[in-house]
């Protein structure tokens, strides 16, 4: 569900998207299986999706020659250790290229991505202190119950939309979190 919300969410930034690359970390069994639902999310909005799955460092190369050889409207980064670490190369050939792209958190979007949808790192963080506090407490980790975010998060940098020759439409500023300026 989150993917598909991110996706339309990428569509509301650019609604002139039709083609969305999709970079992910096709080694790491998860991030597939989220790759596949904006997959499914792409068919329901009429978006053509741009497969670049990479394994290693290397291999961002490979997908930023792709996405220069046939240029996508908009880029969808999972994220997972791999982009992570290597986003500083995925903002600035976003913003060499001109290409609107969402992430997944909102640390990006202050480092100049676009637009992010996501947890807070600092909500994560407060929910593993507070097991850590049970488990030192004398609770067993098995019992406790796995826990999922609350609270998703919209960021969006405004400075970057201008750099992008993209408005951002007074619905999606509304619902914005953070708005970096």
């Amino acid at each position: 569900q989150l993917s598909a919300k991110r996706m339309e969410i990428l569509k509301e930034a650019a609604p002139k998207a039709t083609r969305i690359a999709v970079v992910w970390n096709r080694d790491d069994a998860g991030m597939t299986l989220r790759y596949r639902e904006i997959e499914k999310s792409a068919r329901t909005l009429n978006v053509e999706v741009q497969p670049l799955g990479v394994r290693e460092p290397g291999d961002f190369q490979q997908a930023f020659a792709e996405m220069t050889r046939r240029r996508p409207d908009a880029m969808f980064v999972v994220a997972d250790a791999l982009t992570t670490m290597n986003r500083k190369h995925l903002l600035e050939f976003a913003a060499a290229q001109r290409i609107p792209a969402m992430y997944e958190f909102g640390f990006i979007v202050r480092d100049g991505g676009l637009i992010s949808y996501g947890p807070s790192g600092d909500d994560e963080l407060r929910r593993a202190a507070d097991y850590i506090d049970r488990i030192l407490k004398g609770a067993k980790p098995g019992d406790l119950p796995a826990q999922q975010p609350t609270r998703y998060y919209l960021s969006i940098n405004l400075k970057t939309a201008a750099g992008l020759g993209l408005t951002m439409s007074p619905s999606l500023l509304l619902r914005a979190d953070s708005v970096v300026e």
